[in-house]
């Protein structure tokens, strides 16, 4: 048992400690079958993580590696959601872990409360109105050593701090920042990145075998292959907006989504954009053969609140045929799903948006399509926003059948920003936030 289990106090809250992680249960039940009037998308079921306290399956996994999990339950693990192959059993990944911001003298620090969390890849089963975990996987180097989801670059990536933000810690070329997930048929998983952004290959026990990043970034000191293979272009990521959604095509290629739109120029050219990129790699070839130009709907338009067009993010792409994506567009709040075509004419792979120095560049165009660029078109599917019982913060979709999706949300650990986040004696005060799985009726299909 974890020493930093009992005596956690929260409404929200209760205790598994204490047995087998493939024993670790959900204990909160949540409701089903969410009214609608017919023939509108219909939420039929919705099921609760309970409370896995972080020390306790982390150590379960690779003993030693948290001493103080400072009262953080296991949580985050609606990164992305993945069909296991069993009815209601799906693979999930964590993130880099508990993480949040403090503003010290003005500057934002971003804040790693449990340093020795490893992220891992979780295998769930949804029954009734419970998740229930039932295997994990921790990510490790070559040698079996864990990643951790502590920052990889000084000057490229944040400086990591402790939990009030007063120390600093070191930097790990080996941290990943854990986003969308596949299974491949040799039982391996695919996973993409935000810090380089990367697309990571791990073997089926979680070693990883190959970290592909972008051309030029000189990630030195990793305990396992890295291979510059993804255009140089990717360089220009915002912070904290790298890779974060990632599809697997029926033969086998993988279609991976910036987050937000690259900085191009500058960071302020990035957060007034409305066009991100799409990127086909070929497992095959192990290189990218095709690049697309998304196009984001007006912010809001994707959720009515918000009015900040760089809150918008694309979280999770799903493959629903050969050429065929539905492709996430979301707020915090809100969040909207289009089927898009990918298309060779849509290829812009070596045009010249993927070169730095072209001006106006990409995420600068108010009208790509006016300048030539081929954008990808799309069709609304569904706006979740508007499908009563769907939890804000949606990061994973998964396809159940033809007219049914799985959804699944980021709780953030029970994490929040600032220095209330945790009490005097350092122990975490949850945000009540759950993590969920949703499952929703298209009345139409996808």
């Amino acid at each position: 048992m974890s020493p930093y289990a009992a005596g956690r106090r929260s409404v929200h809250r209760s205790v598994a400690a204490g047995v087998p992680l493939a024993l670790l249960a959900a204990l909160t039940v949540a409701g089903t079958a969410v009214g609608a009037p017919s023939g509108e998308a219909r939420v039929t079921g919705s099921a609760t993580l309970g409370d896995i306290p972080l020390g306790t399956f982390s150590n379960a996994l690779l003993p030693g590696t948290v001493g103080d999990d400072r009262g953080v339950d296991l949580g985050g693990i609606g990164s992305d959601i993945y069909p296991a192959g069993r009815k209601g059993e799906f693979w999930t990944v964590t993130d880099r872990g508990p993480n949040g911001q403090i503003k010290v003298a003005g500057e934002k620090r971003r804040t790693f409360p449990v340093p020795g969390f490893d992220p891992a890849i979780v295998r769930i089963r949804v029954s009734g109105g419970t998740v229930k975990v039932l295997d994990a996987i921790p990510i490790t180097t070559s040698s079996g050593k864990p990643v951790t989801g502590l920052s990889n670059q000084k000057g490229r990536d944040e400086a990591p701090y402790s939990y009030d933000a007063s120390t600093p810690l070191s930097y790990n070329p080996n941290g990943l920042d854990t986003e969308g997930i596949v299974r491949a048929e040799d039982g391996s998983f695919w996973l993409v990145d935000e810090y380089g952004p990367s697309l990571v290959h791990v073997s089926s026990r979680g070693k990883i075998l190959t970290r592909y990043v972008p051309k030029g970034l000189g990630l030195t000191g990793a305990g396992y292959r890295v291979v510059e293979a993804l255009p140089a272009v990717l360089l220009h990521r915002k912070i904290n907006r790298g890779f974060e959604g990632l599809a697997q095509l029926p033969g086998g290629d993988l279609v991976m989504a910036v987050q937000s739109p690259l900085s191009l120029p500058d960071t302020d050219a990035g957060e007034a954009s409305l066009t991100t990129r799409l990127l086909r790699f070929s497992t095959k070839k192990r290189a990218v053969t095709a690049e697309y130009a998304y196009r984001f709907d007006p912010v809001n338009v994707v959720d009515p609140s918000e009015d900040d067009t760089s809150e918008l993010k694309i979280s999770s792409v799903v493959a629903v045929g050969r050429d065929r994506l539905l492709v996430e567009e979301r707020t915090d709040k809100a969040a909207r799903l289009q089927v898009v075509k990918l298309t060779r004419g849509a290829d812009i792979l070596g045009d010249k948006w993927d070169d730095d120095t072209t001006s106006p560049s990409l995420e600068q165009l108010d009208d790509p399509a006016a300048s030539g660029v081929p954008v990808l078109r799309k069709r609304l599917v569904v706006d979740l926003g508007t499908v009563k019982g769907v939890p804000g913060k949606i990061e994973g979709v998964a396809r159940v059948d033809h007219d049914t999706l799985a959804l699944i949300n980021d709780n953030d650990f029970g994490m929040t920003d600032g220095p209330e986040a945790f009490d005097a004696q350092g122990r975490l005060v949850d945000s009540g936030i759950e993590t969920t799985v949703t499952y929703v009726r298209l009345p139409r299909g996808i």
